[in-house]
């Protein structure tokens, strides 16, 4: 289906997947009105998709804000840790199935539904009387969580051909300032003026609006409902390896040793679990995530960049405010605004290059570009230290957020554009998954650095046993707390922290690295400029004949 594909389909049978008939307000997926943009009306219902997708960016920021009081409230300190986890863990299980769901059953009304399983989730947090209680609600809302941002980018996919979404991604990158510093700052508004049950309530009238505008105004067509069932042993076995590889991420170095029997269990039911994945997902009809998107380079490649740019992203984002706060004595507020180069280089990097990429069509140099620039930005960041001004320390960061914006944008194109529509949800779900688990992966393994710099370097200056008794303390240590100690102990403790930071940035520049040389293999395959929900990709033009979507000789359109 392309333009009117709704009425072309009327009489077929199925299910609705979008709004019934093709009348009144909305957008139609395969509607391309002249000129080449996609229609005014279609902004409103990517609106409402985006809506959805705030929800799951800003959630866990908001809640972050809030714990300590809710700490003080339910009790439980012990089982703090797992009101986060229970959240992430579920999130990056649900991630996969919710966008094969789609694929099986309708992209809309998947999305919708995991809107409402979110909400639910919501609600039953803030009523939460225990610990206990928050906890299971806190997953509850997870499996809800991992359908948003997935079902969302799998109805763009749907909705805007891969030469016209450079504008729909600019505004996705648009929403990750906002969630990153407003997120913590309406955490804390609402944790001190309301209540900390109003982190968990504010869901509420912004997903209820996100699912008036997305029921009224987009329409898929109709689509058949498919007789197949979702892979279910599938299932089981990718769930059982992103939990063993988030719990593994999660507790390496914090909870328990990188070489105890516990951490080394996970990391073989890991490997265990995705190698027989692979195994039951050649052989399944309707696989989770199918084996044939990985048969082109191009989405092959882009999924180890998401990969690598994910824990780059998270491992420095995560860092950083540890050396704003213990070394240049920040508050938390401050830091977190004093990282907002990083996020508007990033942003504006991504609004730039989807207007190019939209105008003409070339997407290759930016992955290439993304690599060079995050490397350069990252090494630059080795500058920081003791004396360097705050101001300078901000502004140093605006160049690894452009190369996070080049990658970022660029991956999300290449993988819809790789895959077929029908494996829209499955696409989507997959860039988004290998992102998570290479954040917490890199979040872990260089968190493992920066813990065994910092002890290092405690250790040679202040020795052993008060070493251990600093970084023993490490979740209690604030920069209030350490303003209060001896002027020796906070020299050193500052210069660990920085020792620390710095082996945090040699990694991540490794990584990026990495990223570099594997962005150097992605082809020039041209962009889809209509869609057809239920055919085949068809590329925007000719071919490449050196693409290895299409083999030696003549250039041909793909399959």
């Amino acid at each position: 289906m392309t333009v009117n594909s709704a009425t072309e389909a009327a009489g077929r049978p199925g299910e609705a997947d979008g709004a019934d008939g093709t009348g009144g307000p909305g957008v139609t997926a395969g509607e391309d009105p002249g000129g080449g943009r996609p229609p005014r009306s279609l902004y409103l219902g990517v609106f409402g998709l985006l809506l959805g997708m705030f929800l799951a960016m800003v959630d866990g920021l908001i809640v972050g804000t809030a714990l300590p009081t809710i700490v003080g409230e339910l009790g439980g300190l012990d089982q703090l840790s797992w009101v986060v986890t229970a959240y992430l863990l579920t999130t990056a299980v649900a991630t996969p199935i919710w966008g094969k769901a789609g694929d099986l059953y309708g992209r809309k009304g998947t999305f919708m539904a995991a809107v409402g399983l979110f909400l639910a989730g919501s609600m039953l947090s803030g009523l939460a009387q225990d610990m206990g209680q928050l906890i299971a609600f806190r997953a509850l809302q997870g499996l809800g969580a991992g359908g948003l941002m997935v079902g969302a980018l799998s109805v763009i996919g749907v909705l805007v051909p891969p030469r016209q979404s450079g504008r729909m991604q600019s505004m996705i990158g648009a929403m990750m300032p906002v969630a990153f510093v407003g997120g913590p700052l309406l955490g804390g508004f609402l944790t001190d003026h309301l209540s900390w049950r109003w982190a968990f309530y504010v869901n509420v009238p912004i997903g209820l609006v996100s699912l008036v505008i997305v029921g009224g105004w987009i329409r898929l067509g109709r689509t058949e409902r498919s007789t197949a069932r979702i892979d279910y042993p599938g299932v089981v076995l990718l769930s059982g390896a992103v939990l063993a590889l988030t719990l593994l991420a999660s507790w390496g170095g914090v909870r328990y040793g990188w070489g105890s029997p516990q951490i080394l269990g996970l990391a073989a039911v890991s490997v265990v679990a995705l190698a027989w994945f692979v195994r039951v997902e050649r052989r399944a009809v309707e696989p989770v995530i199918p084996p044939r998107l990985f048969r082109s380079r191009n989405f092959t490649l882009a999924q180890i960049l998401s990969f690598l740019i994910g824990a780059v992203m998270l491992g420095v984002t995560s860092y950083l405010p540890q050396y704003l706060q213990f070394v240049q004595g920040l508050s938390p507020t401050a830091g977190g605004l004093l990282l907002l180069p990083l996020m508007f280089g990033m942003l504006g990097v991504q609004l730039g290059t989807g207007a190019l990429i939209s105008r003409n069509g070339r997407y290759r140099i930016y992955p290439i570009l993304g690599g060079g620039v995050l490397t350069v930005g990252v090494l630059v960041l080795l500058l920081l230290g003791r004396q360097t001004a705050t101001a300078l320390a901000s502004g140093l960061t605006v160049v690894a957020g452009m190369g996070i914006g080049f990658v970022m944008q660029s991956t999300m194109l290449i993988t819809m554009n790789s895959a077929e529509p029908r494996d829209m949800g499955a696409a989507s779900g997959t860039v988004t998954l290998l992102r998570t688990v290479g954040g917490s992966l890199g979040v872990a393994l260089l968190g493992a650095v920066f813990t065994g710099r910092l002890h290092s370097g405690l250790a040679d200056r202040l020795g052993e046993g008060a070493a251990g008794r600093l970084t023993g303390r490490a979740g209690q240590l604030t920069p209030q707390v350490l303003d209060g100690l001896a002027a020796p102990v906070r020299d050193a403790y500052r210069a660990a922290v920085t020792s620390g930071l710095h082996g945090v940035l040699a990694g991540a520049a490794a990584l990026a690295v990495l990223g570099f040389a594997a962005a150097w293999f992605v082809r020039e395959v041209p962009l889809r400029s209509t869609v057809d929900p239920d055919g085949p990709a068809t590329p925007a033009g000719p071919a490449d004949p050196r693409s290895p979507e299409n083999g030696p000789g003549p250039a041909k359109p793909r399959p």
